[in-house]
């Protein structure tokens, strides 16, 4: 065999072997990619708890600062409260909401003959229960059930959350030492900058998040009292809670006031859809900007590609958590790819 054909041959074996290990590589990315899809739903778990772990550990930061306790009791005492705030929600108004929600469904029929009355739309209710138990009426049916029925799983995936989240808050840098040990030394420091950033940013958006649920939970609260309203403390605490989601959160916690509100005559269901309206928008234009100047604020455009985006992939609670993640997202791409790959500013 000739010089030449020996480099020929050499040259081959080299393509050969060049080729087969981008092929391995391929393919090892696609089963690490197919894998995270697989697993997604734990993965926002993952991340909801640490989330809820930075809430605490601010939450605990400022028990720690006004009730001079050392953080070790403070962490504990500030979950024990949130627990105890949650259980005694549903303790205080669950019955009270149960027996609103009861009397509502009774006077619906009516509200809605009224309101059909009003648009020359005669027989309202029975229109409705005739759509409702049509095919597409049953299918819609099946559903509602299908949720209900999985509500239980929704329970457990928040005790999952709220669990992991105070043990992240316990000791946060227990668990960055294990993240850094992943990546080679040399990029060590680069991780733990990141993830300290994305930590920091984090708290600052549910700081400022914290505080205009407040302000909507308060306005709201008042509002629906002003207007007469039954429960209207628990409507008021789930119009700011519901107010973590932005764009759909606030329809989502004024549904139950005009459900309420419509039982009791259009009128009133009027002033209540005009309340929750003047509520946002002071929301949007007096409470947001004033703490969007400590805070996290993202354009608007971002928030609505992110409710997109993350509620296609992973449903409603890519919905929920669309915007931390968007927080994230973005201090991780400015801190690995702008300041690090790019050097720039």
């Amino acid at each position: 065999m000739t010089t030449k054909d020996k480099g020929a041959n050499s040259a081959a074996a080299e393509g050969d072997w060049t080729f087969l290990r981008r092929l391995v590589i391929g393919v090892v990315v696609f089963g690490v990619a197919y894998t995270f899809w697989q697993i997604s739903g734990v993965i926002l778990l993952m991340f909801a708890a640490m989330l809820m772990a930075v809430i605490l550990s601010l939450l605990a930061d400022l028990a720690a600062c006004y009730l001079k306790l050392p953080r070790k009791w403070s962490l504990p005492l500030v979950t024990v409260l949130m627990a105890l705030g949650i259980v005694g929600f549903f303790w205080g108004f669950g019955g009270q909401i149960t027996r609103e929600v009861a009397g509502v469904i009774d006077q619906l029929p009516e509200a809605f003959d009224s309101i059909g009355r009003m648009a020359n739309i005669p027989d309202a209710t029975e229109r409705l229960t005739q759509a409702l138990t049509s095919e597409t009426g049953g299918q819609i049916l099946v559903r509602t059930l299908s949720i209900s029925y999985s509500a239980l799983g929704v329970l457990a995936d928040v005790a999952v959350v709220l669990g992991s989240a105070f043990y992240l808050a316990v000791d946060p840098s227990l668990y960055r030492r294990g993240v850094e040990k992943l990546f080679p030394s040399g990029q060590q420091d680069r991780v733990n900058d990141a993830m300290t950033s994305v930590g920091q940013a984090l708290g600052r958006w549910a700081g400022g998040q914290f505080m205009a649920m407040i302000g909507v939970g308060t306005l709201s609260g008042l509002a629906f009292w002003a207007i007469g309203l039954p429960s209207s403390l628990a409507l008021g605490i789930i119009a700011g809670l519901t107010n973590f989601i932005p764009l759909l959160g606030p329809i989502l916690g004024a549904t139950p006031a005009l459900l309420f509100a419509l039982a009791i005559d259009p009128v009133t269901a009027l002033w209540t859809l005009g309340a929750v309206i003047a509520i946002q928008q002071v929301e949007g234009n007096v409470l947001t900007p004033l703490l969007q100047q400590q805070a996290v604020s993202l354009p608007p455009a971002v928030t609505v590609f992110a409710l997109v985006i993350f509620g296609v992939l992973f449903g409603w609670l890519g919905i929920v958590l669309a915007v931390p993640l968007a927080v994230a997202v973005m201090v991780l791409v400015e801190k690995l790819w702008v300041e690090q790959a790019l050097e720039q500013e």
